[in-house]
């Protein structure tokens, strides 16, 4: 079996090159080929692990409402895992397990109510701080509610999803995300 194994000396290498005609130093080069990667992650995930890239047909306006409605889905659960575990970005095919893999039952006695939930997740102390972190804001926000309208309400949603970012939300003009460090 020596033909399929090789011999034991022997030395395999792997060469990557970039090819540019950007004037910027290598580290800027460096940085803009991983913005380059990470958006291709969203793409690729959306396709793969949301359903968009099963999705055919020749009516232009039937595929055009399935991506916006998978657009919808995937932001909104990102939003949400976002608020639930706000340190990185965590892709649906981790995220989901962890955070849709529970019951929950919910029992009233006199005027309090009691969640109780029951995962199958294995790493509960992550689950059981990001439902923390969820309860802590939605009780907040709660408090806050009947003094803002719907659109302060999506703001302070947005605002709290982001806070890593630190990236100041306001109803008035978008303000971009900051450069990379």
């Amino acid at each position: 079996m020596a033909f399929v194994e090789g011999p034991e000396n022997f030395k395999a290498y792997e060469y990557s090159i970039l090819v540019t005609d950007l004037e910027d130093d290598l580290l800027t080069i460096f940085y803009h080929y991983r913005d380059r990667a990470g958006c291709e992650n969203n793409f690729d995930e959306m396709k793969n692990q949301w359903g968009g890239g099963g999705f055919t047909t020749k009516k232009m306006k039937s595929c055009q409402f399935m991506a916006r409605m998978n657009a919808l889905v995937y932001n909104g659960w990102n939003l949400f895992v976002r608020l639930a575990i706000p340190e990185k970005h965590h892709e649906a095919i981790t995220s989901r397990p962890l955070l849709l893999s529970s019951v929950g039952r919910l029992t009233k006695h006199g005027r309090q109510k009691k969640l109780v939930i029951t995962s199958t997740y294995g790493d509960i102390t992550k689950l059981q701080s990001a439902y923390q972190r969820l309860v802590r804001f939605f009780n907040e926000l709660k408090s806050n509610a009947p003094q803002l309208n719907s659109t302060e309400c999506w703001v302070l949603i947005l605002a709290k999803a982001m806070e890593k970012y630190k990236v100041k939300v306001s109803s008035g003009n978008p303000i971009g995300l900051p450069a990379p460090a």
